[in-house]
């Protein structure tokens, strides 16, 4: 039930309101004086605010500034016998939702309270909506590479530049395409996926372009404003290819049957886990289209490449799954952990992801076991006898490809790595890294 606060010095107009509000079903209080609002909402949260400006005491634009900043999610109606363009003007500048004049009219009172209500309600559900977008496709681990690929998706995300995302199958491309996007000033608009590996060839132009005479919309206009993900692009023919590339340089495209082409205005991120150069050598891949959409390169690193961040990702699938099958949280032990860690995960992230949803529901014990782990035999490998060598070799060589790939530059190769600089020569003097 909402709960309404009705602050007015005038015993009449508190009476009034509050009885139509009572009798509406909400649940109401009324004070006289902005001190006694502001020790109401210090008592408890209130869903909507009716304040009179002209009061004892402390007037209502200071009530309000202080009510914002006690309860910023409180929307404020404001309420003046006296009013003027500047006291209007000041009031929203401070946050009020809306403004109304007396004599009030009971009727448009009531009707502008269920408008701020019904407003404040949406904000909710967006914050929410939200806050469960970003928690599920939030990209998780603390090692270097994932901090380098957060800090790149930031730098990137804001631009407008096409981007094309390298690979293994399941490591995550399309959740780092995904976060582009959030990240974005296109966030607000759609996200549209094209799954190249799964559209029939006959059904490819249908599905990009969309029939006119069907009044159907392509994956083109239903990214417009947003962005269009092109998962597995290297799978593509050739011939759709052409079609693409005409689409992404033009920005614009003739859905079947239509007498004109339409324009559109979509940002396009592909990914691939193929070796595309190797493809254009062969012929199974158009270099023009390669050069269109390698504006900006990402890498996303293997599963093994990452290991640390192994019982991160473990712990929290460990965490959704549990949620969603309305299990209790398991615990993982050290044996379980260090099986794990040295796995390769030829299936990288999505194969964990499946394996910890597996021990959710078939494990009854409160601790994960090594022995619960369906992990295939003789799998697991490590360069290193120990698991802290084998980190500390991966980091060390991860820094080194780094340093190399920036020439040198150490305040460059900090930028990329997310590390303070004074940081990144502490770990090269602990690993013995010096220039070649």
């Amino acid at each position: 039930m909402p709960r309404i606060l009705i602050v007015d010095d005038e015993p009449g107009i508190r009476q009034s309101l509050k009885g139509v509000f009572d009798d509406e079903g909400f649940a109401t209080d009324a004070v006289a004086t902005g001190e006694e609002c502001l020790q109401k909402v210090a008592d408890g949260s209130y869903d909507l605010i009716l304040l009179d400006i002209w009061l004892p005491g402390i007037d209502g634009l200071e009530t309000l500034r202080r009510v914002r900043e006690k309860s910023p999610d409180t929307h404020v109606i404001m309420i003046s016998g006296h009013a003027t363009i500047a006291t209007a003007v000041s009031a929203t500048k401070l946050g009020a939702y809306d403004f109304i004049e007396k004599p009030l009219s009971l009727e448009h009172t009531l009707l502008t309270a269920r408008n701020a209500l019904s407003h404040r309600r949406l904000e909710q559900t967006n914050d929410m909506l939200r806050h469960e977008i970003e928690e599920r496709f939030h990209i998780v681990g603390e090692s270097i590479p994932v901090k380098a690929l957060r800090k790149q998706i930031a730098i990137v995300a804001p631009a407008n530049s096409r981007v094309l995302i390298y690979g293994e199958s399941g490591t995550g491309k399309e959740l780092v395409s995904r976060n582009i996007h959030f990240l974005s000033n296109r966030s607000h608009g759609p996200f549209v996926e094209v799954n190249c590996a799964a559209i029939p060839e006959e059904m490819i132009e249908n599905e990009l372009f969309g029939d006119a005479k069907e009044s159907r919309k392509g994956k083109f206009a239903l990214g417009d404003g947003g962005t269009l993900f092109f998962d597995e692009i290297g799978d593509m023919t050739l011939k759709t290819q052409g079609k693409v590339l005409r689409a992404v340089e033009e920005q614009s495209f003739q859905p079947i049957g239509a007498s004109a082409p339409v324009r559109v205005d979509v940002r396009v991120i592909a990914a691939t886990n193929k070796n595309l150069p190797s493809e254009i050598a062969a012929g199974r891949f158009r270099e023009d289209l390669f050069y269109r959409l390698n504006v900006i390169p990402f890498f996303v690193p293997p599963l093994r490449e990452r290991r640390e961040d192994i019982p991160v990702l473990a712990r929290y699938f460990m965490r959704v799954f549990s949620v969603e099958h309305g299990r209790s949280p398991k615990d993982f032990n050290g044996d379980a952990l260090d099986l794990m860690s040295d796995y390769s995960w030829p299936g990288n992230v999505r194969e964990l992801r499946n394996e910890v949803e597996r021990l959710v529901i078939m494990v009854q014990d409160a601790a994960i076991q090594a022995s619960d782990l369906s992990l295939p035999n003789g799998a697991v490998s490590s360069k290193a006898s120990t698991l802290h060598e084998g980190r500390a070799q991966f980091e060390k060589e991860f820094i080194l490809s780094k340093l190399k790939e920036n020439n040198w530059n150490i305040s460059q190769t900090a930028r990329m790595l997310g590390l303070e600089r004074s940081y990144l020569y502490r770990k090269m003097k602990t690993y013995g890294i010096e220039k070649q």
